[in-house]
């Protein structure tokens, strides 16, 4: 959170950054000297959490800060920390029950963090949004987009599933596959396009910087996400905003990002044909895709850094 919004919370806010480093004894160390280095009676640590790894990282942080006499604020991430808490209950008790404040990225987490005794604020994630292009489009091609690291939570061998389907009504599909593999889900993934004789018409791109894939996007018409797991993916506000019409399993925070019928398509999880169905729904009425894009993109507008920026200095500065 706080490395993308400084710029922008400058210069009413100053922050100070850690840690970049991708070992993780080089990382927990570094972010150690910061609390001991900068950390302030008066001012609060900010500590990012994530419900994986570097979950213990953020305990270890917030054990300090209690221990120095130091507020800290967890900025909460990832959609299984529900899980977290009820498989550490104890551990997580040690970190959000003496937090000042909890910042949920939206109104899932609050929801379940409230249910866990543990009060919290939504402030959304947020984009630059002036660098994602509209793009209307008056015509909607049967070219799918899936962008995601693959991993299985993410379920990405569903879109490979979708789109078998959807070739045996539009022959002319192809779906792009963008993302990092994290632990071998691409390589299942072609394995699984092989077997069911599709792999002609997916194209895996692995990691791509940004600003190519926000490009790439001009060529596919809509976005399918179809994640087992998840809290408010940025990668489905992003194609929100570009005007891709979006099709997504309705998991975790995405019903609170996604109004249904109205600014996307939530289908139930791992259920490729509803999913297919959705895509259809699309590809027959454009003029749905058209309102859906356009209705997408006036919500994500909410979400750029100068309006999320804005609500972080109304609590960091009154603080």
């Amino acid at each position: 959170m706080a490395e993308s919004l400084a710029p922008w919370l400058a210069p009413d806010v100053q922050f100070h950054l850690v840690s970049r480093r991708r070992n993780r004894l080089w990382r927990m160390a570094e972010m150690a000297w910061a609390v001991c280095r900068y950390g302030r009676r008066e001012q609060p640590v900010v500590i990012d959490v994530y419900s994986t790894l570097n979950f213990y990282y953020a305990l270890i942080c917030g054990l300090l800060c209690r221990w120095m006499g130091i507020r800290y604020w967890c900025v909460l991430h990832g959609g299984n920390l529900p899980g977290r808490i009820r498989r550490n209950p104890r551990l997580c008790q040690l970190l959000f029950g003496n937090a000042a404040r909890l910042i949920a990225p939206s109104g899932y987490l609050q929801a379940a963090f409230r249910r866990a005794g543990f009060e919290s604020e939504v402030i959304p994630n947020a984009i630059p949004i002036t660098k994602y292009p509209y793009k209307q489009r008056d015509r909607v091609w049967p070219r799918l987009l899936w962008v995601r690291a693959f991993d299985a939570i993410y379920n990405p061998r569903m879109a490979i599933r979708v789109l078998h389907r959807l070739l045996e009504r539009y022959p002319d599909t192809t779906l792009c596959m963008v993302g990092p593999d994290k632990d071998g889900s691409m390589q299942d993934c072609q394995q699984l396009a092989e077997r069911l004789g599709v792999a002609d018409r997916v194209r895996f791109t692995g990691r791509l910087p940004k600003a190519e894939w926000i490009a790439l996007s001009a060529d596919y018409d809509i976005f399918i996400n179809t994640t087992n797991v998840d809290n408010t993916p940025v990668s489905v506000i992003e194609a929100m905003a570009l005007g891709l019409p979006v099709v997504s399993t309705d998991v975790g925070g995405l019903p609170y990002l996604i109004t249904q019928g109205e600014d996307g398509i939530l289908v139930p999880a791992d259920l490729d044909e509803e999913m297919a169905k959705a895509v259809v729904s699309l590809l027959e009425r454009p003029e749905k895709a058209k309102r859906l894009a356009s209705c997408a993109r006036k919500k994500v507008e909410n979400f750029s850094y100068e309006k999320v920026a804005r609500q972080w200095k109304r609590l960091l500065i009154h603080e």
